[in-house]
Order: C-alpha cells, then sequence, then structure tokens
C-alpha cells in the first residue's frame, strides 16, 4: 500500500496504537534484484509490518548520480508494493530518512550490512526515541550497479 508522505505520521501511529510492531528500511531499490528481496524478507521478519521509504527520483539522481534512477519512483514503488514482505512504500525527497523516521518512529530500523552504527546517519535518532537498529548482510555479488554494468557488458 502507498501511503503518501503528508500521511506518514497518522497512519503509522495507527498501527502503533494497534499494536503493531513496525520495521522500516529505506533505498532506492532501482532495479530490483536477489539481493533486495532477501533484504527485504529478512527486514519483514523483524516485526509485523514492513514499511520502505522510497528515495524519490530527484533525491535517487542526488546520490546516484544523472543517470539514475533507470526506473521512475512511481514505478518503483508499484514493484516494491507488489512484493510479500512489503507492507506499506512511502516516498521521500530529502537526503536522508531522518525526517521519515521521526514522523514514523518504527521499532526497528533495518539497513544493510556494509552500515554500521557509526556510519549510518539515522540511527542515532533512533537509539533517541528508544527503537532498535538492525543490520541485514548483503548478497555478495548483487547489486544495482553489477546489473547496469553487466547490461552495459562491463561485467
Amino acid at each position: 500500500m502507498l501511503i503518501a508522505h503528508d500521511d506518514v505520521e497518522r497512519f503509522f501511529a495507527i498501527l502503533r496504537a494497534g499494536g503493531q510492531r513496525i520495521v522500516f528500511t529505506n533505498g532506492c531499490f532501482d532495479i530490483l534484484h536477489t539481493g533486495h528481496v532477501r533484504y527485504l524478507k529478512a527486514a519483514r521478519s523483524l516485526g509485523d509490518c514492513l514499511a520502505v521509504g522510497l528515495n524519490s527520483d530527484v533525491s535517487v539522481r542526488r546520490l546516484k548520480g544523472p543517470e539514475r534512477p533507470v526506473n521512475v519512483e512511481a514505478d518503483r514503488a508499484e514493484v516494491l508494493d507488489a512484493l510479500f514482505a512489503v507492507d506499506y512504500v512511502t516516498i521521500f525527497d530529502e537526503p536522508t530518512a531522518a525526517e521519515l523516521i521521526a514522523r514514523i518512529r518504527p521499532d526497528v530500523y533495518v539497513k544493510g550490512g556494509d552500515y554500521t552504527l557509526d556510519t549510518l546517519p539515522e540511527a542515532k535518532l533512533v537509539q533517541q526515541y528508544g527503537g532498535r537498529v538492525a543490520f541485514v548482510d548483503l548478497v555478495p555479488g548483487r547489486s544495482t550497479t553489477k546489473v547496469i554494468e553487466k547490461l552495459r557488458g562491463k561485467a
């Protein structure tokens, strides 16, 4: 289910009041691959529902460069929403997910194993309100960059 950016605070407060353990992650999810699917399944296993903050097209360009995203935000959101592991998707423009996390206040914030508590900008915020930060191991050799390189004949 796609949740409008303006509705996330109210929506997730209702879930929390109903006793739902909310898990949150975020990312570009530009070209979905096995690494993404395994990551999202692992994240979903940590609570009652999984919310995904999806970087907007503008945000992806800022992070990844002018040739990205390959797929527009509406398409990326629809693909994520179709996955069994994903319950909710919301799109955000900010450079980090900190503002969105402050509004959702997930019980568990999940990121890939390429991050640590020291390198994850949102970690302190999550810990300040009593949430937990969890890391999921990456799947070796699986990344959007590698998919793009293969398509370009560079892999």
